[in-house]
């Protein structure tokens, strides 16, 4: 496998389907088809998924609520989007853990990295709920502050498009996508890959992004063999046989985590 331990980043809006609000069960089961795919070749895959489709923080002040408060609501919705991906894996036989940024002892664990850690390394989904825990944060941070704490290989961003274009290619028919792309040519174009902070994070820690269009199937096993798809995001812009680690380094911390794990 080109990659050993994947952050897979989902939108709550694509767990909608063709439904105005809410869960589509077919399209539920579908992620949960393709995440079982990659977790039976022994790739380690944690999961981050919005909460759009039931409730955004951002729509708080819009209805006269104040946005923290607006963000927590947005945050237990990521937590019922985390659960129901979580029980359409063990029907599969998807052995997961789902730990919260938030406190919610009767249906999953508080964050701890090194639990995170250990339960990669058993071979389980791992699920991260109620983004950071903090408001004013978004998924998509959550996404990329977990993926440097549990020291993943990439950021796998599932959207319904299959990359990044110079313009939105639904409204611009004209769009070009880009193959490969560097942070900052991403910053300079001012292209809409994730939130400034969850994309500067990635930027500092040299962790590679890869945007894909998740509902292809097959899309997401496609990457994790090392084929091209979507488009890559990394400081030079070019994609590398060893995703930006270098395999000397993977061994380290492989022991560092698995040391990590065992003092836990």
């Amino acid at each position: 496998m080109k990659y050993n331990r994947i952050l897979l980043k989902l939108s709550g809006e694509a767990l909608m389907g063709r439904q105005q609000y809410g869960i589509d069960a077919e399209r539920l089961m579908q992620y949960a088809e393709e995440v079982r795919a990659v977790a039976q070749l022994g790739v380690q895959v944690a999961v981050v998924i919005g909460g759009g489709n039931i409730f955004r923080g951002v729509q708080a002040e819009a209805f006269g609520l104040d946005r923290v408060q607006g963000d927590y609501m947005g945050m237990l919705a990521t937590v019922i989007n985390s659960m129901a991906l979580q029980s359409a894996l063990e029907k599969l036989g998807i052995p997961t853990r789902l730990l919260s940024g938030v406190t919610i002892q009767r249906v999953c664990e508080p964050y701890i990295r090194r639990r995170a850690l250990r339960h990669l390394e058993k071979g389980r989904v791992v699920i991260f709920g109620a983004g950071i825990g903090s408001p004013y944060f978004t998924t998509d941070s959550a996404a990329s502050l977990r993926a440097i704490e549990v020291e993943a290989d990439v950021v796998l961003k599932g959207t319904r498009v299959d990359g990044i274009y110079t313009a939105d290619p639904e409204k611009d028919p004209s769009a070009t996508r880009f193959p490969q792309i560097t942070f900052d040519e991403v910053m300079e174009k001012n292209l809409n890959v994730m939130d400034m902070t969850a994309f500067t994070l990635c930027k500092e820690n040299n962790l590679p992004i890869i945007v894909f269009d998740m509902n292809k199937e097959g899309n997401l096993l496609k990457l994790v063999q090392g084929e091209t798809v979507g488009t890559l995001v990394t400081m030079s812009g070019t994609p590398t046989p060893d995703a930006d680690v270098e395999p000397s380094l993977a061994p380290d911390l492989k022991q560092a985590s698995s040391t990590q794990a065992e003092q836990a």
